[in-house]
């Protein structure tokens, strides 16, 4: 999937590094840097990709996905703002659906960094009645950091909804998770579980003290993927099982081996945004040999 993403046609080359392309309906910018290789698209500020030189693919695309407008896409990097799960419609917010603009783009030696914006529609405002200013920044290089800063005044949910690569789920080790957790399997009962997070079925937990940076510990692609989270409260972790995989239509029966789920999240408490004090939440991604 990622591969195909870098062989798409140039619609506009914007700068020797950075073009933009189309898959399906959705415009996408394409980063091919000697030191990485992203893709962002343009609906939902949607990073679908980046890969250091030399490194496997970091995140987990989905084979199955739709990239039709107005269609959530399934893997990469959702924003979900300025709600998560079903406490509105549609699930996760709007953010992910809509078409956002690319404001700026910087290059050097390291890397690339994109600028991505969206701001209140008519069409916003009546899925939630608040003016904003939401601005997702990428800095793509041998390491990820990205920042999604929103301004206005409102209080708002957030998370980065990341999907990782991995070998297989059932090597896969979490740590730095924090022992408490809504298990949300599990009727969103509050429990308690020392120990780092291996997977043995269905999984989605919030976890609601975590540390501030998470491992994947990946003994199939020998690596760890070290995730540091800023700003948030939580961090969910997410695999849907195999019963769960079959049926979700986007996705393939076994997608769900080669996946997981650490997002840095802000969901059991609200952000505020204020005029002169937008509110942040952000993450960095690195690989360690």
């Amino acid at each position: 999937m990622t591969e195909q993403l870098f062989s798409l046609p140039v619609v506009n080359q914007i700068s020797t590094t950075i073009s933009q392309r189309q898959i399906d309906e959705l415009p996408v910018i394409v980063v091919s840097h000697p030191k990485v290789k992203a893709a962002v698209a343009l609906q939902g500020a949607h990073l679908l990709s980046w890969q250091p030189e030399g490194e496997a693919p970091v995140l987990w695309m989905s084979s199955a996905s739709a990239f039709k407008e107005g269609v959530a896409i399934r893997g990469g990097i959702p924003i979900c703002w300025p709600w998560f799960g079903p406490a509105g419609k549609p699930s996760h917010g709007f953010a992910r659906n809509f078409a956002w603009t690319l404001t700026d783009h910087k290059e050097s030696a390291e890397g690339v960094v994109l600028t991505l914006t969206l701001k209140s529609t008519p069409e916003s405002l009546e899925l939630w009645p608040h003016e904003f200013v939401l601005t997702a920044r990428f800095t793509l290089g041998a390491s990820c950091h990205i920042e999604l800063e929103s301004a206005g005044d409102f209080e708002a949910n957030s998370a980065l909804h990341t999907y990782f690569n991995i070998g297989n789920i059932a090597d896969v080790t979490v740590k730095g998770l924090g022992a408490s957790f809504i298990d949300k399997v599990d009727g969103a009962k509050l429990k308690e579980e020392a120990g780092d997070l291996t997977f043995t079925g269905q999984t989605d937990r919030i976890y609601t003290q975590p540390q501030a940076t998470s491992e994947i510990v990946d003994p199939v692609l020998k690596r760890t993927l070290v995730v540091a989270h800023e700003n948030n409260a939580d961090v969910v972790a997410w695999n849907p099982g195999s019963a769960l995989s079959v049926s979700m239509a986007d996705m393939p029966d076994d997608g769900y081996k080669t996946m997981v789920c650490v997002e840095t999240a802000q969901v059991s408490d609200k952000h505020v945004s204020t005029a002169a004090a937008p509110a942040r939440l952000a993450v960095t991604f690195s690989i360690r040999k």
